[in-house]
């Protein structure tokens, strides 16, 4: 049953024309990983090579998610990997309000209850913001929330760390500290 319904998620996210993102797209990239999952990461949107493979990181902050990810003793293999946003916005702009609510809406919160995951790990502000309401990451960072009956991590985004290199060490200890073993 758990198959199915991610499936029959993923092929409304194929299908979507609920904003015009999926104007613009080449595939929408509704997520992947276990049906057994017990650690969901959420990113904020697809980006070039996700809206051409039609997978979830899989650009230079892909490899550093799994790089990170395995730092922290978690397979990227045992991870289901999404955004909030499904289809990548033009030039790789921040999705707008309307665009995040309508997919997290729409499909996020269907795949979270779906999986019913361990712990929600949210990869920058764009997903901090949309799931928890809070406008600065710096005040959750590091730190699990209890929302919903689910736990979630926030801490930085792979693409903030290929920025700003220095925050590899946070991102690695957030997730080495929390990440349920």
């Amino acid at each position: 049953m758990k198959t199915i319904s991610l499936k029959s998620v993923a092929a409304e996210v194929m299908a979507c024309h609920l904003c015009p993102l999926a104007k613009e797209r080449t595939k929408a990239v509704p997520g992947e990983g276990p049906r057994d999952a017990k650690i969901m990461v959420v990113g904020e949107a697809a980006g070039k090579e996700e809206d051409l493979s039609g997978k979830p990181f899989v650009g230079r902050a892909g490899r550093l998610l799994n790089s990170v990810l395995w730092s922290a003793g978690a397979e990227r293999s045992d991870v289901f990997v999404t955004n909030i946003v499904k289809c990548r916005p033009p030039n790789n702009r921040q999705p707008t309000k309307k665009e995040r609510d309508t997919c997290r809406d729409a499909y996020f919160y269907r795949q979270i209850r779906i999986l019913k995951p361990n712990l929600v790990v949210l990869l920058g502000r764009t997903a901090t913001k949309a799931i928890l309401e809070v406008d600065s990451l710096k005040k959750s960072r590091g730190k699990v929330v209890s929302r919903r009956g689910m736990k979630y991590l926030c801490t930085y985004h792979p693409a903030a760390v290929l920025r700003n290199p220095s925050l590899r060490d946070i991102l690695e200890g957030d997730l080495r500290r929390n990440l349920p073993g």
